[in-house]
């Protein structure tokens, strides 16, 4: 009777692994949604309409964006993570949800283990910028200006606790600048009072910038990436001005609900690396403001750890905290 029942489960296992890469082998067979947890506009949303177009050409099969923002991320997250696992509803997220979890220290649901990593896609910079009235065009220039005049600056960034606030707290940890923060809710307000010179310093995603930069209503002091942004060739980065190790950017990433099978994941990353290989779709995401950045589902996986640590420890030790 024990044999019997032990072959019975072996028999089951066998099914259900036949059963999965059976649906590995015909997977696409019906629409496929990729979950964006924010607006529409911005660079996930971006991506996930470029790589949804694509992979519906290459699927022949309907690819939904569907955004839900909410909760900085969580709440669309949140619906990917408690989604089947099958590889129909697939998640498009960025780093906020690691600088999310190292201010709340505790989100809705756990980044490594509720969700599946498939691959890196992009990534955007971000820039330091003032206003031409506040006479600084370098970090150089800011450590100085700022030593002559204590407390002279202020700066904006896209919110309280987004990569962008954590780059600048970075900065000012590495040079002794003292800067007020004034989080904004969103990049544009904050890029918008920069401009008309209410604050003289903000953080923004670096490829908002580029057209102020080349009329002079803006000056760039840097970018946060180790290499120059593509869209503002001649600007150096914080390490080419001395802040070395400094590279911080905002990444955008595929992923899916935890237990996704490994055949799936190989496929949609085959799949979408074609794409991202396309110079045309290339082109279009460069204009976007987003370059293209292949990384492995393990790549993703381990930045998602090391990028969680580093956020958690920074935002001790500059006392940022969710509002």
């Amino acid at each position: 009777m024990r044999f019997k029942t032990l072959f019975l489960a072996a028999c089951v296992v066998a099914l259900t692994l036949v059963g999965i890469a059976a649906r590995a082998d015909t997977y696409p067979s019906k629409s496929v949604r990729i979950v964006v947890p924010y607006g529409s506009g911005g660079g996930s949303d971006v991506l996930a309409r470029q790589i949804g177009t694509s992979l519906q050409q290459a699927w022949g099969q309907g690819v939904v964006v569907y955004n839900k923002p909410g909760a900085s991320g969580n709440i669309g997250s949140q619906e990917v993570v408690h989604a089947a696992a099958d590889g129909y509803t697939l998640l498009l997220q960025n780093s906020t949800m690691v600088t999310n979890l190292a201010v709340m220290g505790k989100l809705p649901y756990d980044p490594e283990k509720g969700l599946t990593p498939i691959m890196l896609l992009g990534i955007t910079p971000i820039a330091l910028v003032a206003h031409p009235s506040a006479q600084v065009g370098s970090i150089k220039d800011l450590v100085a200006v700022d030593k002559a005049k204590p407390d002279a600056f202020s700066y904006g960034s896209c919110g309280t606790g987004t990569p962008h606030h954590f780059v600048m707290e970075l900065l000012k940890q590495k040079t002794g600048v003292a800067a007020v923060h004034a989080g904004y809710k969103g990049c544009a307000p904050a890029l918008t009072d920069v401009l008309g010179g209410q604050v003289p310093l903000a953080v923004v995603s670096a490829n908002l910038v580029t057209p102020y930069a080349k009329d002079g209503r803006l000056r760039i002091l840097g970018v946060s990436t180790a290499q120059r942004y593509g869209l503002l060739p001649d600007t150096p980065t914080f390490e080419e001005q001395g802040l070395k190790p400094f590279d911080f950017s905002i990444w955008f990433a595929l992923m899916g609900p935890a237990k996704l099978p490994p055949a799936i994941v190989t496929q949609i990353a085959a799949d979408v690396e074609k794409i991202l290989a396309d110079p045309t779709v290339q082109s279009n995401l460069s204009n976007a403001g987003v370059e293209p950045y292949k990384g492995s589902a393990q790549d993703l996986a381990k930045l998602i750890k090391s990028d969680a640590a580093r956020y958690l420890q920074l935002a001790k030790s500059a006392n940022i905290k969710a509002e």
